[in-house]
C-alpha cells in the first residue's frame, strides 16, 4: 500500500493522469469514492471536444483547450471509444452578438486553430437547413468533436490498470497527513502512503485541499440540465450548434451525439448543494425556449431522457493546476468546461510538474498503449453479425431491443469492470434507447448478479443507496 503517486478522483482528469503516469516506472494508485470511475461530472458531461478557440488564450483553460483538442484522435484510435470530429457553428441572431463572433475568430488566430472562419447566413443555411432563418452570421470550426465521455473514462482507467495502476473504487478519502517525506491517505477501510498526492476530486477538490491544509479556493457547483431526444431526429442537425456565449456559460447547445441522437442543453445554475442532480420544469422550459430560437423542429415531445450534472468551477474561474504550500500535494482543481477537452493535456502538464517537484520519471519499455476493440453488434454488417453468432452463442441473444445490445456485449462490459447497472449502460448503451431500460433492466441485473456471484437484491444502479430489488419477508407479502 505504498505508492509514488496517488490520485484522488476518478473522473476524466484523474483517469487520464493515471494512464499517463503508468508510462513510467512508478507505483501509481487512484482512489475514487464512487463504486466506478466516471460517475461524477464526467458521466453527465455534454461530450464535446471543443474546437480550441473558445477559452481566452491568456488563461490556462485557453492554452490547455487547444493542446488537449489535438490529443483526442490518437487516444480514440488506441482505446476504441466513441469519437468523431463533426465541426461546430457558433451562431448570432442579432447584430449585438457579432462582437462575440469576432472574439472567437481572434482566439483562433492567436492560438493557431486551423479552419475557423466566418460564415454568411446563406452558407449557414446551406450546411444546416433546419437552423432558423433569423441567424445573421456564424463562426465555423472544423476542429470540434463529439465523444462518449464515460466510455473514454472507462477506457483510460482500464488501460491504466492493465499497465499496473492500483484502482481503488469505493474508497472515499477521509484524512490526509504529511509525515516525513510521505503522505498518509486514510480511507474507511485502508491506510495508504504515497510520496505525492494529486487532488483531482472535482466537486470536492476544495474539501480535499482542506484535508491537506491548503484550502486556498472554493468550488461553487453549477448545475446543468440536459435533454436527450428521440432518434427520429437523427441528422436534423449535423454540427454542434452554439449560441453566442454568456459570461458564465457557453449557452444552451444542440449536440449531435456520437451515437446519433440529439442532445440539448445545458442550463447553468449555481447551487450550494453538491448532490443536487434534479431536473426541473423550469430547466426544461429554459432549454427548449433557447433551442426553439435556433431550430423550430425540436420540442419537449421528443425527450426520451433527461439528467443533470454539476460543474466544478473554482473561485477565479480558471483551472487551478500545480503544486501547493504542502510539499508533494498538487491540485488539478476547478476543472469545468473545457475540462473534458483539456484532460489529456492536463495529464501531461501534471507529469511535467511532478518532474519539477523531484519525481524521477523513467519511461517503461513494456507500456501497452492500446486496448482490444470491444464488440459493437449494432454497427456490424449482417454477414459479420452472423459469423460472430456462429462463433459465440452469447451474441445470438438480444438484451436491449432499442439499442440492439447482445448478451455477449453485456458480459464483456462486466468482465472489463462494470459493477453496476449504470456501468453496463454506459459501456454498452443497454437502457439508453426509447424505452429507457423498460425491456432490458431485469436481464442486465440477472447477468450482472450471476457474473459477479451476488444476489439480485445486491445489484445497484450506481452504488450503495441505489438498490433496484428487494426481498419481501413473510409479514410484507401480500395474501
Amino acid at each position: 500500500m505504498e505508492y509514488d503517486v496517488l490520485i484522488i478522483g476518478g473522473g476524466i482528469v484523474g483517469c487520464a493522469l493515471a494512464r499517463e503516469l503508468t508510462r513510467y516506472q512508478l507505483r501509481v494508485a487512484l482512489c475514487e469514492k464512487e463504486v466506478e470511475v466516471g460517475f461524477g461530472a464526467t458521466k453527465a458531461n455534454s461530450g464535446i471536444i471543443h474546437g480550441g478557440h473558445h477559452a481566452a488564450p491568456d488563461t490556462l483553460k485557453g492554452r490547455l483547450e487547444w493542446e488537449g483538442n489535438q490529443l483526442w484522435d490518437a487516444l480514440a484510435q488506441e482505446l476504441h471509444f466513441g469519437f468523431r470530429r463533426v465541426g461546430e457553428l457558433t451562431v448570432a441572431l442579432h447584430a449585438a452578438q457579432l462582437p462575440a463572433l469576432d472574439k472567437l475568430l481572434h482566439h483562433a488566430t492567436v492560438k493557431g486553430v486551423p479552419g475557423v472562419e466566418l460564415w454568411s447566413p446563406e452558407r449557414v443555411r446551406q450546411a444546416e437547413p433546419a437552423l432558423s432563418p433569423a441567424i445573421i452570421a456564424a463562426v465555423y470550426a472544423p476542429t470540434t468533436a463529439v465523444v462518449n465521455p464515460y466510455e473514454a473514462c472507462y477506457a483510460l482507467a482500464e488501460n491504466a490498470v492493465r499497465n499496473g495502476l492500483a484502482l481503488l473504487t469505493g474508497f472515499p478519502v477521509e484524512r490526509l497527513h504529511r509525515r516525513d517525506d510521505e503522505w498518509e491517505v486514510v480511507t474507511p477501510s485502508v491506510r495508504l502512503t504515497s510520496r505525492y498526492v494529486i487532488n483531482a476530486a472535482g466537486l470536492y477538490a476544495d474539501e480535499i485541499a482542506g484535508l491537506a491544509g491548503v484550502r486556498t479556493f472554493t468550488i461553487q457547483p453549477r448545475k446543468g440540465e440536459e435533454y436527450l431526444l428521440d432518434k427520429r431526429l437523427q441528422g436534423l442537425v449535423k454540427h454542434v450548434i452554439f449560441p453566442c456565449p454568456s459570461p458564465v456559460s457557453k449557452g444552451i447547445l444542440i449536440i449531435p451525439t456520437y451515437d446519433g441522437t440529439l442532445m440539448v442543453g445545458p442550463t447553468a445554475e449555481d447551487t450550494p448543494d453538491r448532490t443536487d442532480l434534479r431536473t426541473s420544469a423550469h430547466g426544461a422550459q429554459t432549454v427548449f425556449a433557447a433551442v426553439g430560437q435556433l431550430v423550430a423542429g425540436i420540442s419537449e415531445k421528443d425527450v426520451i431522457a433527461q439528467f443533470a450534472g454539476l460543474r466544478a468551477p473554482a473561485s477565479g474561474d480558471d483551472f487551478i493546476i500545480g503544486p501547493t504550500a504542502q510539499r508533494g500535494f498538487l491540485n488539478a482543481a476547478g476543472i469545468q468546461s473545457p475540462g473534458l477537452t483539456a484532460a489529456p493535456a492536463i495529464a501531461r502538464l501534471m507529469v511535467d510538474l511532478l518532474r519539477d517537484e523531484g519525481l524521477t520519471l523513467t519511461p517503461r519499455d513494456d507500456f501497452v498503449a492500446t486496448l482490444p476493440r470491444p464488440v459493437h453488434f449494432a454497427s456490424m454488417g449482417t454477414q459479420e453479425q452472423i459469423a460472430l453468432t456462429l462463433r459465440d452463442s452469447r451474441y445470438r441473444r438480444i438484451v436491449c431491443r432499442c439499442e440492439y445490445v447482445t448478451e455477449g456485449e453485456v458480459l464483456d462490459a462486466i468482465a472489463r469492470g462494470a459493477k453496476t447497472l449504470d456501468g453496463i449502460k454506459f459501456r454498452t448503451r443497454a437502457g439508453m434507447g426509447r424505452c429507457q431500460g423498460g425491456f432490458c433492466t431485469v436481464r442486465c441485473m440477472e447477468l450482472l448478479a450471476k457474473a459477479r456471484g451476488m444476489a439480485l437484491t445486491d445489484v445497484t444502479k450506481r452504488g450503495p443507496g441505489s438498490w433496484l430489488a428487494c426481498t419481501l419477508n413473510a409479514q410484507e407479502e401480500e395474501p
